[in-house]
């Protein structure tokens, strides 16, 4: 961990997760410099995505627990967490990340896939980070249209994951609507999803959802 502690950090946080428009199948999941304005963008797997997703969608309870969230109880049980996730290397595209954990005050780094990592830290409420020579690399600035400088930061937000979508990557649009449902009829579809383990299918209810409350 000291090692970490001389190097130049980035802290990260999860923007949102999107199809890979290169790579059928697979995911893309965007990470925002806290303190800027560069995007990371990873290609994720479709496990992964929908285990990112499910954190970040407090709502949604798998009727199970994923393999992150087993990983979570098995590392409770045993007094283990992760106090933060690095993603500390980048070769031919392939981002390397580290867990960096703690038990009875002593650090232990651990190699882990960037996708499980960051899976890993939303559950702990860990931290993320990468090196800036990382970002500097990889990372991807978006304008935002000047006509709309008087946007509050949200909507600016919401523009900058517009842009990002429409220039690198594939909506991940539903493929069915729910516009013509009802509320009740989107609450019964949501168990249902939940209980079939259709967690991105979840998703999209729960986002049709909000929309109207």
């Amino acid at each position: 961990m000291r090692f970490y502690k001389f190097m130049s950090l980035v802290r990260l946080n999860i923007k949102g997760i999107s199809y890979s428009q290169t790579q059928n199948g697979a995911y893309a999941l965007i990470l925002n410099e806290v303190d800027g304005d560069r995007k990371l963008p990873i290609v994720i797997g479709a496990f992964e995505a929908q285990s990112i997703a499910i954190a970040l969608e407090k709502e949604i309870r798998p009727p199970r627990p994923l393999t992150h969230d087993l990983f979570k109880n098995f590392a409770d049980r045993f007094n283990i967490v992760v106090k933060q996730v690095i993603i500390h290397k980048l070769v031919d595209g392939v981002f390397y990340s580290s867990l960096i954990c703690e038990r009875d005050k002593i650090e232990e780094i651990i190699d882990a896939r960037t996708s499980d990592a960051i899976a890993l830290a939303l559950r702990f409420d860990a931290p993320i980070f990468t090196y800036k020579n990382i970002l500097d690399k990889a990372g991807i600035y978006l304008k935002v249209n000047p006509k709309k400088e008087d946007e509050d930061d949200e909507a600016q937000d919401s523009i900058l994951m517009d842009e990002l979508i429409a220039n690198e990557l594939e909506p991940n649009a539903p493929k069915e609507t729910y516009k013509g449902k009802t509320l009740q009829e989107l609450h019964s579809l949501l168990d249902e999803a939940v209980a079939n383990e259709d967690y991105e299918k979840a998703a999209h209810i729960r986002d049709e959802i909000s929309k109207r409350e």
